[in-house]
């Protein structure tokens, strides 16, 4: 079986390697679309991510956006994370938090770039008619984005801004529209991103939030998708007092500062957001429906033995998502 391995920064090897055996409870997936995430590139450019770092031997399979089709030909999204089901937290249905948690592609979990997995049962969710491979791994950005607005708090007539408009930050521009905000304010460094934002459905797109005018004091809801100090004060900045600022991005580092008194004489509450909640099902009903659109979302596609091409293609930012195609079943 193929297998693209990371062994160190920028090190993604492809190598052979005995394929996996479904244990009772898993099942045999052949992973037809791997997405390459922000995470995905920390893990290939820094090495690890937040606290954790990356292991030289064995190294790391990444990957953690994944669809694949099962033996008996479904289609399926792959959920990264296994909970414990045992803990505090995931017995008051908050699997994400979790402190036992294993995620695809993290520490010492392999991820999906590789022909084929076995994967728990209950971590499969079957793709409705109509979606495909690459629909399947989008659904874990966007099951991102839509436990992000949950804990946002919306409501119709809300004034909503996105710092940073990669993949997720553009799911936030559509999920905003979905959620009946009458004004969308989005703003990215790179045009091609602020173009996307203005397709999408934002009222006004800019490199900075700073550089927009929202009505009134500010918006109700900010959300900061860039993963730097910079964005998160500006999100501060553009949010209304006694405003939510949610903090999705995941820094290079494993510190983020902001200037407190901005925050604290606006009241404003921040929530960092950890993943996701059960929300995979919610995700797919989303993109079924036409409610949300992935499909355009995804500009580059490429084979596994060019999985290094792909990497480099994705830290250059030159396009929005980059799926890796490990296998193709027919």
């Amino acid at each position: 079986m193929r297998v693209a391995r990371l062994y160190g920064v920028g090190d993604l090897r492809l190598s052979d390697e005995p394929p996996p055996v479904a244990t009772p409870g898993h099942t045999l997936v052949t992973v037809t679309a791997v997405g390459i995430c922000g995470s995905d590139l920390h893990w290939y450019a820094e090495g690890g991510i937040g606290d954790a770092r990356l292991a030289e031997a064995p190294g790391l399979v990444p990957g953690h956006e994944m669809a694949g089709v099962t033996a008996d030909g479904t289609l399926v999204a792959l959920d990264p994370a296994a909970p414990c089901h045992h803990c505090d937290m995931c017995r008051a249905g908050h699997h994400n938090l979790c402190p036992n948690i294993s995620f695809a592609g993290h520490g010492t979990t392999d991820g999906g770039l590789c022909e084929r997995v076995a994967w728990p049962d209950n971590q499969l969710v079957p793709l409705p008619d109509g979606l495909s491979a690459a629909d399947g791994a989008m659904l874990e950005p966007l099951g991102v984005a839509v436990h992000a607005m949950d804990l946002a708090h919306p409501r119709p007539g809300m004034t909503v801004a996105v710092a940073g408009c990669g993949p997720i930050g553009l799911l936030l521009v559509q999920l905003a529209r979905a959620c009946g905000a009458h004004y969308v304010l989005a703003a990215d460094p790179l045009e091609h991103r602020r173009a996307a934002a203005a397709r999408y459905g934002a009222d006004e797109v800019h490199a900075a939030v700073t550089d927009g005018r929202p009505p009134g004091l500010g918006v109700d809801i900010a959300f900061e998708v860039a993963g730097t100090d910079d964005a998160v004060e500006a999100a501060l900045t553009v949010a209304r007092p006694g405003a939510r600022v949610m903090l999705v991005g995941i820094p290079e580092t494993n510190r983020t500062s902001f200037p407190a008194a901005l925050a604290r004489r606006k009241g404003l509450t921040l929530s960092l957001v950890r993943r996701m909640g059960d929300v995979y099902p919610r995700a797919a009903a989303l993109v079924s429906r036409g409610t949300i659109d992935v499909a355009s979302l995804v500009s580059d596609r490429y084979p596994l033995d060019r999985a290094d091409e792909a990497f480099r293609q994705a830290a250059a930012r030159t396009g929005l998502k980059t799926i890796v195609e490990p296998s193709n079943p027919a």
